[in-house]
């Protein structure tokens, strides 16, 4: 795939002149066609700003002999998103930004890509589309937002979610609640903490797929602008020397970001992304070596919401380079992979250093001698589940609960706000998986709320949906297989005793083999099997999404044809 296809000999005539009509010169089509990829919308305060990066890309392109062309793809903020309807959007938006830029790149045969995320599943979904393609591609994301201040504190979004939490317990008033929400995203920017869009972002510079400094600089710096303009540039680079994605994001690679992943203390929804994008490029992925490399690995990062330390503060202590630099003086990456600055790694992060330790604190001070993720199995979970444990106060935790069951979030919800959950209990949420959901709802509501009332120490949730970045406390999620492709999370009933157990990756249904085999006959004997659904959720895409969707265990990547 490349540009002369379309624009050279005499057949192409046609074609040069509609190139003509878009006001190009007969310069400007000789030389390579560059696609860049912009998700602005006025939608999504992480992408608000995206027209300035977009016209800085550019301009660094133009500056190495390219010619740049612009367009857009969808982008749904998470938090906006959260706690309604909207939210089976969510994920389910991932696969059609992949889409969106095959169809477009195929579509113009494009020579290569600038890829111009900032939020959430914008950031997959472009490095999915980038190994599909496996055409010249290089990331240059929005940035961070800056923390907002309030009662001399940093806050981010996360602590309005909480802040309602306190309210509902009567610990705050509402007044208090409307002058938090004007101080907490005081910035364009994705929200302010090692949520799901930043965990991505530095993701992307681990991965190889961006230049140094895309994960951390916060999105009102002028250095945002200049890294946007090198990125351009480095595009044209990239072209000339045919370096491709599958060149640069290999085995090796995601093993690196896993480590990256473990290091920082990202979120749990990077274990559905890194593996669906392994999937785009033909990578085998097994989510229990995700342990293997939380097991070595040790969490020299704590930021929120683990704490208060904001995102900002790693690109002030030397950024996600100055992590990889640690992570490769341990022993704990491989630095000979490739990188989009067309070096390896190793020779990448050569001048890379700690500037701050009390940010990136060194192998031999970590915040915990384990990653900050763990992958649970167990008869509840025989494919996996996941839990964030960096964010909880140790990482041996065990815990034995009742379970209270609600078919979907909305009622879960609701019992939360009603004071109907105490101490010891788990909040079991199914029917939320990728497809039976669909679209695998994000529940930062109910975890938010609960650490707002000071029992995310105290209460467990379990669900086969998936859980925001910003969440904490014992938050297990992408339970597989989900309710609706019968696993076992859709056995259970109210009372039924589960065991959680941290240090040995456990998650139990303490129950007899002979209740299990008859709870099992009775789901299947079941003529309608509980469904929360309204019947448009499976309609349009959704309806088709459902279908081709397959587990959260496989990054929830959709079914490929059969040849």
């Amino acid at each position: 795939m490349n540009s002369n296809t379309i624009k050279t000999g005499i057949d192409r005539a046609p074609h040069r002149s509609l190139l003509k009509a878009l006001g190009l010169t007969d310069r400007e089509l000789r030389k390579p066609f560059i696609g860049v990829v912009n998700s602005f919308t006025e939608l999504v305060p992480g992408h608000m700003h995206l027209r300035q990066v977009t016209e800085a890309v550019k301009a660094g392109i133009r500056e190495n002999g390219g010619t740049p062309f612009e367009f857009s793809t969808i982008a749904v903020c998470d938090g906006i998103a959260m706690g309604h309807e909207g939210m089976h959007y969510s994920l389910a938006s991932r696969e059609i930004v992949a889409d969106a830029i095959e169809v477009m790149a195929k579509g113009h045969q494009l020579d290569a890509l600038v890829l111009i995320p900032s939020c959430d599943k914008v950031v997959p979904g472009m490095l999915m589309a980038a190994m599909r393609l496996n055409i010249p591609a290089i990331v240059v994301s929005g940035g961070p937002m800056l923390p907002g201040r309030f009662e001399g504190n940093p806050v981010t979004l996360s602590t309005v979610f909480e802040g309602v939490g306190q309210v509902h317990a009567g610990k705050k008033d509402e007044a208090w609640l409307h002058e938090l929400e004007a101080k907490a995203c005081p910035t364009c920017g994705s929200c302010a903490g090692m949520f799901t869009a930043n965990s991505m972002n530095c993701l992307t510079e681990a991965l190889g797929m961006a230049l140094p400094g895309n994960g951390t600089i916060p999105a009102v710096y002028s250095e945002r602008l200049v890294l946007a303009k090198e990125t351009g540039y480095q595009v044209m680079e990239l072209y000339r020397q045919d370096l491709k994605p599958r060149d640069i994001v290999t085995q090796s690679t995601l093993k690196n970001g896993v480590a990256v992943d473990m290091a920082l203390g990202c979120s749990t929804n990077t274990i559905l992304h890194l593996p669906a994008i392994a999937n785009e490029g033909d990578i085998d992925w097994d989510l229990g070596k995700v342990n293997e490399v939380s097991e070595k690995t040790p969490q020299i990062c704590k930021l929120a919401p683990a704490s208060e330390t904001p995102l900002a503060a790693l690109h002030e202590a030397g950024g996600v380079s100055a992590v990889l630099k640690q992570l490769l003086d341990a022993g704990l990456i491989d630095g000979s992979t490739m990188t989009v600055s067309g070096v390896t790694m190793a020779e990448r992060l050569k001048d890379a250093k700690v500037v701050d330790t009390e940010i990136i604190r060194p192998q031999s001070n970590p915040f915990s001698q384990r990653g900050g993720l763990r992958i649970l199995f167990g008869n509840l979970a025989p494919e996996g589940a996941v839990i964030k444990q960096g964010a909880l106060s140790s990482q041996d935790f065990v815990f034995e609960g009742s379970a209270k069951v609600f078919n979907g979030e909305v009622p879960a919800a609701e019992a939360i706000r009603n004071l109907e959950i105490k101490a010891g209990d788990v909040v079991v949420i199914r029917y939320e998986g990728p497809k039976g959901g669909p679209g695998m709802r994000e529940m930062l509501g109910p975890t938010a709320t609960l650490a707002g009332m000071g029992l995310d120490s105290d209460v467990a949730l379990l669900t086969d949906g998936r859980f925001s970045g910003a969440s904490r406390g014992l938050s297990i999620g992408h339970v597989s297989p989900e309710a609706a492709l019968g696993g076992d999370i859709a056995l259970l009933k109210d009372g039924d005793k589960i065991r959680i157990d941290i240090g040995k990756g456990r998650l139990e249904w303490i129950v007899s083999e002979e209740e299990r085999e008859q709870r099992r006959q009775e789901f299947a004997a079941m003529a309608v099997k509980p469904d929360h659904l309204k019947p448009e959720l499976r309609k349009g895409y959704l309806g088709r999404y459902a279908y081709f969707v397959q587990s959260a265990s496989k990054g929830a990547a959709l079914r490929r044809v059969k040849e």
